[in-house]
């Protein structure tokens, strides 16, 4: 049998986007064959494979434009690509890096990663049919920062990339869905109707472990999860929020209103 692990790391690794996107496709398709067991510790991964010609820049280096043009959707879905590109490595990297966890655990995240990896196809098709492919446009990498920040600990990677990156998406793609149905784009917001649904579940898939693990540590969740703001993003979490999509991806009414009092 393969073993899981070697192989997802290998796919982390991958810069060649169509190379990682079927390698991932073919593992979701196999993974019941894989063999879970660790042979070493798991690579401290600073930097995912990313396309060889893509340049990551600082936030804040990034130029916007309008989406009135063709040129400025294909910025837009370009960073949307990135995103997606990104949380290929992110669901691999939840399901390479923790060990000892239920079965569930992985055949959860293996999914996740086959979902992001379906969602990148999409977007880089309607890059390409656009005149662009990913990686013309540079890109920041702050999804990828927060693995690193969280790699030693599995409730900080549960709380702060699927329920508060992840989550973030939820809170602003409806926006960015109306802005392009506004342009006309019918396709960029098939696309996106189709990611936001799946990234409810994603979110969910997220609550769910946060939640298991705050039942191992004895923690209260939602105590927990503002701790983990605070500790790790200094409290940089800021709405408004998609209290209807998220209270579908696993929060509650009473943690919505804590989140709205405190970040609002």
């Amino acid at each position: 049998m393969n073993c899981l692990f070697s192989e997802i790391e290998q796919i982390i690794l991958c810069k060649d986007p169509t190379d990682k996107v079927k390698a991932t496709r073919n593992l979701a398709k196999g993974f019941i064959k894989k063999h879970i067991e660790y042979k070493r510790p798991p690579l401290e991964i600073t930097l995912p494979g990313y396309p060889t010609r893509l340049a990551l820049v600082a936030p804040r280096a990034l130029k916007r434009r309008g989406i009135d043009t063709q040129e400025g959707r294909n910025v837009l879905m370009h960073a949307i690509a990135h995103i997606e590109f990104n949380a290929i490595n992110l669901a691999l990297d939840a399901a390479y890096r923790f060990i000892d966890q239920p079965f569930d655990y992985y055949v959860d995240w293996v999914k996740v990663a086959d979902d992001e990896a379906r969602h990148f196809q999409m977007i880089r098709r309607y890059l390409n049919l656009n005149g662009c492919d990913y990686g013309d446009y540079p890109a920041h990498n702050g999804l990828w920062d927060m693995a690193v920040k969280t790699q030693h600990d599995i409730l900080a990677r549960m709380a702060l990339v699927p329920r508060v990156l992840e989550a973030r998406g939820l809170d602003v793609t409806p926006g960015m869905i109306r802005r392009l149905d506004g342009a006309g784009d019918t396709e960029a917001v098939e696309i996106l109707n189709i990611i936001y649904q799946d990234e409810i579940q994603h979110v969910d898939i997220g609550s769910k472990w946060f939640f298991h693990h705050c039942a191992l540590r004895e923690l209260e969740p939602r105590t927990a999860f503002i701790s983990m703001i605070e500790k790790h993003m200094h409290g940089e979490l800021r709405g408004p929020f998609n209290v209807e999509a998220r209270l579908k991806a696993g929060f509650d009414k009473i943690e919505m209103q804590q989140l709205e009092s405190k970040y609002s």
